[in-house]
């Protein structure tokens, strides 16, 4: 039987996260004052010439460099390369004034509207999805304690194989996708499998850079999801397991110490409580 593992390809899943941005947030330039346009671009393009001075790039490099932007380009690899190298630095300056929850990115791969599942449910799941099955419960709250009821949870992972449906082929539309509502006093509960690690594709552009730099493609096993209420800032994080050897380098440099999560053993698998305290927008 062919499976995701068989078929799936960084420039079908980049083709993938290029067409969801663009129906979801793509904002033309126009929208930004010609000024501050001027500000952003000229800095990136001194630190850029900066860097060629320091590091005295030849036309070798410099053509090997225009080689590969456009393969980034070709492969449908943008939404990748950024969200995995740059991401976590907007969102860092983004979210720098909340009392609140930490977040952290949000990753090329997160799709709305995922089925309605209330305050207590199991996401959407193959029969035999492999996996440890995972409860977890949780509040959601204001920063001065008050209970956020009609709260909306989005949940999104990666199966035991590294792969996110609708990102791959032979994987079941809404496959551990799913949204949850807050009851009245806030609180929430998931039950899902515990993902597993993965390597971003490696096929592509950015699995060239990585070859080329010596790098690895690693990212730790996560949880992702998207914590919104009336009257309050969106919170996107991503939730950690401890003890995975990518905790401390991780390639797409989004783990924090507050999105650990602490898993305990249960009947059958295992059970995490975590929350989240949202700012008031």
């Amino acid at each position: 039987m062919t499976t995701a593992r068989d078929t799936a390809t960084a420039a079908a899943s980049g083709a993938n996260a290029t067409e969801r941005f663009k129906s979801d947030k793509l904002v033309g330039v126009e929208s930004t004052p010609p000024e501050r346009v001027s500000l952003l671009a000229r800095s990136v393009l001194d630190a850029v010439h900066a860097a060629i001075r320091e590091h005295k790039v030849t036309y070798d490099e410099y053509n090997a460099l225009k080689a590969w932007l456009i393969d980034v380009g070709e492969d449908g690899e943008w939404p990748l390369f950024l969200d995995v190298w740059v991401e976590h630095v907007v969102e860092e300056v983004a979210t720098e004034h909340r009392e609140g929850n930490k977040g952290t990115i949000e990753g090329p791969y997160y799709v709305p509207d995922a089925p309605e599942r209330g305050s207590s449910g199991s996401v959407p799941m193959r029969e035999d999805e492999p996996g440890t099955p995972l409860t977890w419960t949780g509040r959601v709250s204001s920063t001065d304690g008050t209970a956020l009821a009609g709260a909306k949870v989005e949940l999104w992972h990666a199966d035991a194989d590294g792969f996110y449906s609708q990102f791959a082929p032979s994987i079941p539309e809404w496959n551990l996708r799913a949204s949850f509502t807050t009851d009245a006093e806030g609180n929430f509960e998931i039950r899902t499998v515990r993902p597993a690690p993965y390597q971003i594709p490696t096929d592509g552009a950015c699995g060239k850079l990585i070859a080329a730099a010596g790098w690895h493609a690693w990212r730790p096993a996560h949880l992702h999801v998207k914590v919104s209420a009336p009257g309050h800032e969106l919170l996107t994080a991503q939730l950690y397991f401890p003890g995975d050897e990518h905790n401390d380098d991780d390639i797409a440099s989004a783990v924090k110490p507050e999105l650990m999560l602490d898993p305990k053993p249960a009947d059958g698998g295992e059970t995490i409580e975590y929350g989240f305290v949202l700012d008031p927008a």
